[in-house]
């Protein structure tokens, strides 16, 4: 038996937005729906149009055409007190102490006082920001004003929480701070909207991806069913040496080079052993293995696909 889903099983829900500024389109005919409790990819470059879509599914800006239903109706007051928004560029008060931050935050989400203080001081101590407190914000090092910004993003418990680049100015361990706390929202049933340029991270705990280039939708599904797209002639190498000779390979049809990793695409899986011997007499080989193509290189290759002039993979 078939499951079908209805609209109440998703939070988000885009059919044919357009948006132009100044005679340029910046979001072309965008549409694509994002289930409850799921985490959503939000991917593309700078300048694809993520920003913008993004601002009008949260009525910062209208779109010039095409429909938009976020939490099973359209916008209103009501609904944006039901999302969490932790907008790219940060806007924290530097005067203001941090659990009055917390506060002000709180109360604009329509949060009791008792029920702000009790929420707040367990987000600081998750944070490591308990004793700061009655600090100023202007006494936070950038990393910790980055964390206290996301705890006004939580604060209220949203039931659909849109990040737009989370990890900006963190660092690794706050990083996987950040990460563990989004998949334990997740846990819990939140649903996620989570846009970044660092693939690693977003292939590792997004269910379904949607990817931006010049305004268009150029991918959308699940990661497995992106991944499968791009076939299974994929191999992965470790290795130590001079491997510039590699690209004279005709059976290689595009490689990424990490400096001591890269990743083969090959016109035919049944190339590999012949690679492997091309290879192990002219560098140091650590590892080698069949693999399914990351999300990073497919993102590179979906936007030099839409931009020719950056060049070939």
């Amino acid at each position: 038996m078939t499951n079908t889903l209805n609209s109440s099983d998703y939070v988000l829900e885009l059919e044919h937005l357009v948006k132009d500024f100044d005679g340029k389109r910046a979001v072309d005919d965008i549409s694509f729906k994002l289930k409850r409790g799921d985490i959503l990819g939000l991917l593309g470059p700078n300048g694809a149009g993520k920003t913008t879509t993004l601002r009008m599914l949260l009525n910062i800006i209208a779109p010039d055409s095409g429909i938009i239903k976020i939490l099973g109706e359209t916008f209103s007051e009501k609904t944006k007190n039901r999302i969490g928004f932790l907008p790219e560029e940060r806007g924290l008060y530097r005067k203001m102490k941090v659990m009055d931050t917390l506060s002000f935050f709180g109360e604009l989400k329509g949060m009791k006082s008792a029920e702000i203080r009790t929420r707040g001081l367990e987000l600081l101590k998750k944070f490591d920001l308990e004793r700061y407190k009655d600090r100023k914000v202007e006494e936070l090092s950038k990393g910790m004003a980055q964390k206290l910004q996301f705890i006004t993003t939580i604060i209220h418990s949203p039931e659909l929480l849109i990040l737009d680049e989370p990890f900006s100015g963190l660092d690794p361990v706050n990083i996987e701070l950040v990460k563990d706390i989004i998949l334990e929202m997740k846990r819990h049933g939140i649903t996620i909207i989570f846009s970044t340029h660092l693939m690693d991270y977003a292939e590792k705990i997004v269910d379904t991806m949607v990817m931006i280039n010049n305004g268009k939708v150029v991918l959308d599904g699940t990661l497995s069913q992106v991944k499968s797209e791009f076939g299974s002639n994929f191999l992965k190498i470790k290795y130590e040496g001079d491997a510039t000779f590699i690209t004279s390979y005709d059976y290689i049809k595009n490689i990424q080079d990490y400096g001591n990793e890269m990743e083969f695409e090959l016109t035919n899986l049944e190339y590999k052993d012949t690679l492997l011997k091309d290879l192990i007499n002219r560098l140091s080989i650590h590892a080698f293995q069949v693999t399914e193509p990351s999300l990073n290189s497919i993102f590179i290759r979906k936007v030099r696909e839409g931009n020719p002039a950056q060049g070939e993979l």
